[in-house]
């Protein structure tokens, strides 16, 4: 008998002027980036902390601590891939995940497809696993505002 496990993860960040912004590991062109200690990418850190969820691990501050000089600026598809490799190593594969940008911009429909490609390459799985969806807040709230941008993963896990 399969054992099946659910995991979530959420992240959020400022955008701020003089950075790039990459969402799911594609750089968009946009006049601000988000703020963090990695690329800031919020789509890929959400979904890092599902699947570590799912597992029963540590989540990704455990793993990869903002206080590291060696993760400034890095990669958080690498970051993803790292984890999922925990995830593997304890028996897991992924049955599904889903995330969710939450924003009123950038519009995220040019992109998604590439951003489901990465996202699952990271995994290692096939695109059709990975779910890439957004959604805006009616202008409420910090996203509503446009001072940042929020993200919403689920995982479902499966040995």
């Amino acid at each position: 008998m399969s054992e099946y496990r659910v995991g979530t993860g959420f992240d959020a960040h400022a955008l701020e002027e003089g950075r790039r912004l990459v969402l799911g590991g594609v750089w968009i062109d946009h006049p601000r980036g988000l703020a963090g200690h990695s690329d800031g990418d919020v789509l890929a850190h959400a979904l890092t902390d599902a699947v570590l969820g799912a597992a029963g691990l540590e989540d990704i501050g455990a793993l990869f601590p903002s206080g590291d000089p060696e993760l400034a600026g890095a990669d958080s598809l690498q970051l993803l891939t790292q984890a999922w490799e925990q995830v593997r190593a304890s028996g897991w594969q992924l049955a599904n995940a889903d995330v969710v940008l939450v924003g009123e911009e950038p519009r995220l429909a040019p992109h998604r497809d590439e951003m489901r490609r990465r996202l699952a390459g990271a995994l290692g799985v096939d695109p059709e696993l990975v779910a890439v969806r957004a959604t805006t807040t009616d202008g409420l709230g910090f996203a509503g505002r446009g001072e940042g941008l929020a993200a919403q993963a689920v995982a479902l896990l499966v040995r």
